[in-house]
């Protein structure tokens, strides 16, 4: 069977589920940057950074798009013109009709992303977050409370699932109902369903609790009166927090199966990263520790690294690390291992075009070429 023509929206939306915009740093800016969802797209150019020469690549390849991990919208733009260097690779890829995604801080954070990949060239081990993400789910933005007598829970709750409460991941009709002891003073122009008016009634009641989305949510209320027995049935609505998540977030700390020294796990990180080097800040009695504690981010992590030593990581390997932080590492009595900042990312665009590529097929993807660290030997 043929598979049907891929668009920019059909990339867009396989690049979510990769790396869900909601696990980025509330300061990135990521997802669709530039294009149409309509374009049709059946060749991606995947890079780190989008420069002058990967722009003339990808126009020469003739791609719909380009997934450019670092995201050349950044800050807000003033003017996207081909005669300043800030804006030429921009102007380029928009006059030729190329769309630009990044899933940058998102494919970071994310559950088998490039921190999960970093931490596999290091060694097996328990591995968490350093800082951990939170997200709310989008069908769990409410909890719905409300009391009524146990013989009319299930009308209720089969009528708030109708209207799409009560669905938590791939379950619907989730509800916790159990029994509570209330009270009501009903008016003299009331019209209560048990009980007398002008007097103290005291009845058993179930409370039914149900999530819904923000979308479901007047639906779901007024499912919920039209169902419900009483005259002025109670009701509450809570909005519900994020919770953070057990896997996915900045960073990661690595506690080694077995531990090992700084010179395997920098022969290590060079054989993962394809590095040429690995360079290293160390206290000088630490060169033959055996470290079990590991913390790492790519990229420019040294941000991470406090939360690392303070839960006993006695190295850190990250991308970069300026000059005072390195001694700021020292000082502490830990050793850092630093990469070259793409250099801790680029290993993993195979990877992230083998990801993609599972949710579109009809798209070929390509790792750029002319991509690469700015930096080499003088």
């Amino acid at each position: 069977m043929a598979t049907r023509s891929r668009r920019v929206g059909d990339l867009a939306k396989a690049l979510a589920r990769v790396a869900p915009p909601a696990l980025a740093a509330e300061w990135d800016n990521v997802g669709l940057l530039i294009g149409d969802t309509a374009s049709p797209c059946d060749r991606v150019l995947i890079t780190i950074d989008l420069t002058d020469a990967v722009a003339a690549e990808a126009c020469a390849l003739k791609v719909g798009a380009i997934i450019a991990y670092h995201p050349p919208i950044f800050h807000p733009l003033k003017r996207l013109v081909a005669h300043e260097a800030a804006t030429a690779a921009l102007y380029k890829v928009a006059r030729a009709g190329i769309a630009v995604l990044s899933p940058h801080t998102a494919l970071d954070s994310v559950a088998g992303g490039i921190n999960d990949w970093i931490a596999e060239g290091i060694g097996d081990g328990e591995l968490r977050p350093l800082e951990y993400a939170s997200a709310l789910a989008s069908r769990e933005a409410f909890k719905i409370v409300s009391f009524a007598p146990a013989d009319a829970v299930d009308q209720i709750r089969g009528a708030m699932s109708i209207a799409g409460a009560g669905r938590i991941g791939e379950y619907s009709q989730c509800s916790q109902a159990f029994t509570v002891d209330g009270t009501f003073f009903a008016s003299a122009t009331s019209r209560p369903r048990v009980g007398s008016r002008g007097k103290l009634e005291r009845v058993n009641e179930q409370r039914i609790e149900m999530v819904t989305s923000a979308k479901a949510l007047p639906a779901a209320l007024a499912a919920l009166r039209a169902a419900h027995p009483y005259e002025t049935p109670a009701i509450e609505v809570h909005a519900l927090a994020a919770q953070p998540s057990a896997r996915e977030g900045q960073g990661r700390l690595l506690r080694l199966s077995r531990p090992a020294t700084v010179t395997e796990i920098a022969r290590r990180l060079r054989k993962h990263l394809g590095a040429r080097r690995i360079e290293c800040a160390s206290p000088a009695t630490s060169r033959q520790m055996q470290h079990e504690t590991i913390g790492l981010c790519a990229g420019s992590g040294m941000s991470l690294f406090s939360a690392a030593a303070d839960s006993g990581a006695t190295l850190f390997f990250t991308g970069e690390a300026k000059h005072h932080d390195q001694l700021a590492v020292v000082a502490r009595g830990c050793t850092l291992l630093v990469s070259g900042h793409t250099v801790s990312e680029r290993g993993y665009l195979p990877r992230l075009a083998e990801r993609v590529a599972r949710l579109v097929p009809g798209i070929a993807f390509t790792i750029s070429q002319e991509d690469t660290h700015p930096l080499e030997d003088a």
